[in-house]
């Protein structure tokens, strides 16, 4: 039975109300009402109601959905259903390039107003910003507003009409992100041993094991077989939410894998446990557990994720060494050096991890080109013979 009662505005008209049970919420229990504003007269009211009644007993009434009004309300939805997509540390990542990038564009904006040319001056600022990550950031942008559309919040996504800069390739060739043989060796005669074991043990590891940042920081003593001369990778230490340290799985089956290791190597790994076993006992920390860290803080936990970049950084620029390299070229010169050496591609895709031996080869072109110029070089020595 419908309700239909006349009331007043603020500025003193009248209009007609109208009221219709609409059954019980499934949830709570508690009843449902659908309601309607604003009819001149009785009559009008009368009928509305009466439609009103029949499109609930057929089941032909559309329930309302409150339509989020800016990008950030569309965004906070959209990111709910991403953080079940992917893992902490992506989740975590992806949410400050919102907070830092995308949103103090957008976010304040109303989600339907947003047109082709906001998004292409947004892109541009940002491409103008960094080289790196403006893609990234754009296809963020791009993927909210197909959920928009989806959830018919928007008609279309005006982010598909953008034309995405790109920047022209320098004359001369990019630097590259490795260490030949003789320069890994000049390195590491840089370090002084006898006082920094911790920061060559550390640099040894990653040069002679291909291992990532991460899975670097996160080995534990039980991924060490000394019976077997390898090193067990199945875990990487990375950020989660807020900043703060998490360890994960890798991110692919390939990721798990286990390292033989050389023996002069694993002569170091034996010297380095007796140090930190010494070091920590006069602090009184217990390092003899089976899932002790290869390499900690002061306080026996996880060092930052910037520490090895800082050493490294520092030893650079105290001896002067070019080229300057990343930690991540350690893993480079590990894969160049080996396919140098004649180690097939199929082997080093398996020590790195890689799950495609196209990765390696593509990642690490310079090395074939290196091949290259010694095959020419060997066929005109053939030549001349």
């Amino acid at each position: 039975m419908a309700s239909i009662k006349k009331y007043a505005t603020k500025d003193g008209k009248e209009f007609w109300r109208v009221q219709v049970f609409a059954g019980n919420d499934l949830q709570t229990g508690h009843k449902k009402y659908k309601v309607r504003r604003g009819f001149k007269t009785k009559k009008e009211a009368t009928v509305a109601a009466a439609r009103l009644e029949l499109a609930i007993s057929n089941g032909d009434l559309e329930e309302e959905k409150p339509k989020p009004v800016f990008f950030r309300d569309v965004y906070e939805e959209w990111y709910g259903n991403y953080i079940n997509t992917v893992r902490e540390s992506t989740w975590a990542r992806t949410a400050g390039m919102f907070n830092n990038h995308i949103l103090p564009a957008f976010g304040g904006k109303r989600i339907a107003t947003i047109t082709t040319k906001d998004v292409q001056k947004a892109v541009k600022r940002w491409f103008e910003f960094t080289s790196a990550n403006y893609k990234r950031w754009y296809n963020y942008v791009s993927s909210v507003m197909d959920y928009a559309v989806r959830q018919g919040y928007m008609s279309k996504n005006p982010a598909k009409a953008i034309v995405l800069p790109h920047h022209d390739d320098l004359a001369g060739d990019k630097p590259e992100n490795f260490w030949t043989k003789e320069q890994m060796n000049h390195f590491f005669a840089c370090i002084d041993q006898e006082n920094h074991f911790d920061v060559f043990i550390m640099f040894r590891v990653l040069a002679f094991t291909g291992v990532r940042r991460g899975e670097l920081l996160a080995l534990t003593w039980n991924d060490v077989s000394f019976k077997e001369n390898s090193i067990k990778v199945n875990k990487t230490l990375t950020q989660g939410d807020k900043g703060h340290q998490i360890v994960q799985a890798p991110k692919t089956r390939a990721g798990r894998r286990t390292i033989p290791v050389d023996g002069q190597t694993m002569a170091y790994l034996k010297r380095w446990r007796r140090i930190q076993q010494e070091t920590f006992i006069q602090l009184g920390i217990n390092t003899m557990q089976p899932n002790q860290l290869l390499f900690t803080n002061t306080k026996n936990g996880y060092q930052s994720l910037n520490t090895p970049s800082k050493r490294l950084h520092k030893l650079q620029d105290d001896n002067g060494l070019t080229p300057r390299i990343t930690i991540h070229g350690f893993r480079h010169s590990f894969i160049s050096n080996l396919l140098i050496a004649g180690v097939p591609v199929t082997s080093v895709q398996k020590l790195v991890g890689h799950t495609d031996p196209t990765i390696t080869l593509g990642v690490y072109a310079h090395v074939s080109a290196k091949q290259e110029s010694e095959a020419t070089a060997a066929l005109a020595k053939y030549m001349q013979n």
